[in-house]
């Protein structure tokens, strides 16, 4: 089977435990970005070579319709498709999903594979300037000298990137230099502390790109680096996403994460500065043997509301005792994310296990598919009713809890942390507890007036208070972009106008951006901030 450039396929996904190959039409340097529908079905994709040896993963676990992009490598490549498994949490997973269901209507699902844009090299083009650190100021001595940079790139590795200068800035900040080492084009950095997608400078035709920037000497953050990014004809969205297609790790930083990743596209660079706030239940290294470690099992959580279906995954804590009245439930969106890459139920197992937190009932909700994420999570009144009326039911009825609100949290990041709070708001008499982490609430409805552009903090002005309490938390680096209001000024508004309102608000800022890596943390902090032991 072959897709060819610009090309659709529409066939029959493979069976259970086999593999399909598709070959790829492209030539060496091809930018190409693609998409690829499942359905309800959840599907792995990786980027392999004639052998059929793994480059790179694309998607995993993916469901509805996940978009991906790469550039090609000189030779024969194909895309293997297969269906996916739960591998990407790292617990033990009880599926009762598929209880009473046969293969035949798995082994008849479909998928849709196509093409949006793939761009020859020759209609690539690149990008701009900065400059300012002693240790660069030096190498560009040298090679104005004629020296090579060779003693620049071992003291680098040496180190570790990115390279951390203090002393030369005000106190409390450190100069943090990112590097890259012999693109062709340029490189870009995908998690900058400017909350951009930077442009790294070369250094006067060597093999030096660098950006730096000054930054809380208690910064915490996660970022790829993207060497030789196309720059795309079309709309400038296009040409963001654009630096997906060669994101990868810092091939000199010495703190990966995860430190397992499926390879250096699908792994984040990582750095921690000296004064970064501890992180609540995150272990750095081996898990205390002492502390027991609760169950998950998987589900399918169907709506009648929302006319359609998700996976629901539930964790019961050690010794769970249903008629613990201490007991909190959590719903947590974004499930994939929240098991996988922030492990959640690692983090809970420490908590609880250590006493800071009381027993914790967890219900992960993953979404359909991007679309209806995107649909469902920003202040959408159909999906706080599902959540109000199917969801919480479904879940005492599956735990055998009774639901209290005053003991009812609903958690989640970005577009989950917008939810979070709306869904509260509209039902306080079920979720008495949101815990928002860099909530998107620069949303707002399209076509709102100029002067309701931060359309939660409007409804908060408009409408009596109700008792529910709020942790918000937000990164210094989640500025605005592209026209789009900064989370950090949208939060600390919001912030505000709850605290004017007399609401029950709880406010933290990090030395970060929009990132998991930050938001491992930010959990930890709410859930105690609501309910730990020196919880008011």
């Amino acid at each position: 089977m072959t897709l060819t450039k610009d090309g659709a396929l529409d066939a029959p996904l493979p069976p259970i435990g086999h593999s399909l190959f598709i070959a790829l039409d492209t030539q060496s340097g091809d930018y190409v970005r693609a998409t690829l529908a499942s359905g309800d079905v959840p599907v792995d994709l990786r980027l392999v070579d004639a052998d059929g040896k793994s480059l790179r993963q694309l998607l995993t676990y993916s469901t509805g319709k996940g978009e991906f992009q790469f550039i090609a490598p000189a030779g024969a490549i194909a895309l293997k498709l297969d269906r996916a498994s739960t591998d990407f949490i790292p617990y033990p997973v009880h599926d009762n999903a598929l209880a009473g269901q046969g293969e035949e209507g798995a082994a008849s699902a479909t998928f849709q594979l196509s093409i949006i844009n793939q761009v020859e090299p020759a209609r690539q083009v690149a990008g701009p300037e900065g400059y300012h650190s002693p240790m660069i100021a030096g190498i560009a001595n040298d090679i104005a000298a004629g020296n090579g940079t060779d003693g620049f790139w071992h003291d680098v590795k040496t180190a570790g990137s990115p390279i951390i200068e203090r002393g030369v800035t005000a106190p409390g900040t450190v100069l943090m230099t990112f590097v890259y080492r012999g693109a062709s084009r340029n490189v870009r950095l995908f998690g900058a502390p400017s909350g951009n997608h930077e442009y790294l400078q070369q250094l006067a035709k060597s093999d030096i790109w660098f950006k730096s920037f000054t930054v809380p000497d208690s910064t915490r953050l996660s970022y790829q680096l993207a060497p030789d990014v196309p720059d795309l004809p079309g709309s400038p969205r296009d040409r963001r996403i654009a630096i997906l297609s060669t994101a990868q790790m810092d091939p000199l930083n010495q703190h990966p994460w995860p430190e397992t990743g499926a390879d250096r596209f699908n792994t984040q660079s990582t750095v921690t500065l000296e004064n970064a706030p501890t992180q609540p239940g995150v272990l750095a290294g081996e898990k205390n043997a002492a502390i027991g470690q609760g169950t998950l099992t998987r589900h399918m959580l169907t709506s009648e509301i929302l006319h359609n279906q998700r996976e629901a995954f539930i964790y019961l804590p050690p010794d769970f005792d249903a008629q613990n009245p201490d007991n909190i439930l959590l719903f947590a969106f974004d499930a994939r994310t929240y098991l996988g890459k922030i492990q959640t139920q690692a983090i809970l197992d420490n908590l609880i296990g250590t006493g800071q937190l009381p027993p914790v009932v967890a219900i992960f909700l993953a979404n359909p598919d991007a679309d209806a994420r995107a649909r469902e999570l920003p202040a959408n009144p159909t999906f706080a009713d599902a959540m109000a009326q199917e969801f919480l039911p479904w879940a005492t009825t599956q735990t055998g809890i009774t639901a209290n609100p005053a003991r009812t949290i609903i958690a989640g990041s970005s577009y989950g942390g917008l939810a979070a709070v709306t869904v509260a708001l509209r039902h306080p008499q079920v979720f008495g507890n949101a815990l928002s982490m860099s909530g998107s609430f620069w949303w707002h409805p399209a076509n709102s007036p100029a002067d309701r552009q931060e359309y939660v903090a409007s409804q908060v002005v408009e409408n009596p208070v109700v008792p529910v309490r709020i942790f918000l938390g937000a990164g210094l680096f989640e500025t605005g972009h592209s026209g789009v209001g900064g989370i950090i000024d949208t939060n600390r508004h919001l912030r505000d106008v709850l605290r004017a309102r007399n609401y029950d608000v709880q406010y933290r800022e990090y030395a970060g951006g929009h990132d998991h890596f930050v938001w491992r943390g930010v959990l930890g902090d709410g859930l105690l901030a609501l309910f730990g032991k020196d919880a008011p």
